[in-house]
């Protein structure tokens, strides 16, 4: 594992890369902005990636003062994958990854397709296991 004075990565990881793990990218940036995490640097990507974020999900995230309108979903490697210090996938996703990596199943359904009111639950609680997620980064003394 990489020493906190060389950055911590963290990747939010899922299929297309779309959805869930988008949301997840995008609040992670601004929680490191807010607690000033220079060091942090947040990867995201899907294993098949979409050809866009998904609608209902742009939508959503623009409530929260969050535009994803101009992001591409993309592919994530084993290279990228194997540098982080942690990993969520979004239930979706089987790793398979070196000993050293903490690795997080957060289990969340799928908002494609969803109504605008399953994906703003699943916003939500994406928002709140990445803050609980900072708060561990925060008290973790690496």
């Amino acid at each position: 594992m990489s020493n906190r004075s060389d950055g911590t990565r963290v990747a939010f990881v899922c299929v297309q890369n779309a959805g869930r793990s988008q949301m997840a990218s995008a609040f992670a940036e601004r929680e490191r902005d807010q607690r000033g995490l220079d060091d942090l640097a947040v990867l995201t990507g899907g294993t098949h990636p979409a050809d866009g974020v998904h609608d209902e999900v742009v939508e959503v995230m623009r409530e929260e003062g969050i535009d994803l309108s101009g992001r591409t979903p993309r592919e994530i490697t084993e290279e990228e994958l194997r540098s982080c210090e942690y990993v969520a996938t979004m239930g979706c996703s089987t790793l398979d990854l070196d000993e050293g990596i903490d690795v997080r199943d957060w289990d969340l359904p799928d908002p494609h397709g969803a109504d605008v009111e399953t994906v703003r639950s699943i916003r939500d609680e994406v928002h709140e296991r990445v803050r609980s997620l900072f708060d561990e980064l925060a008290a973790d003394p690496r």
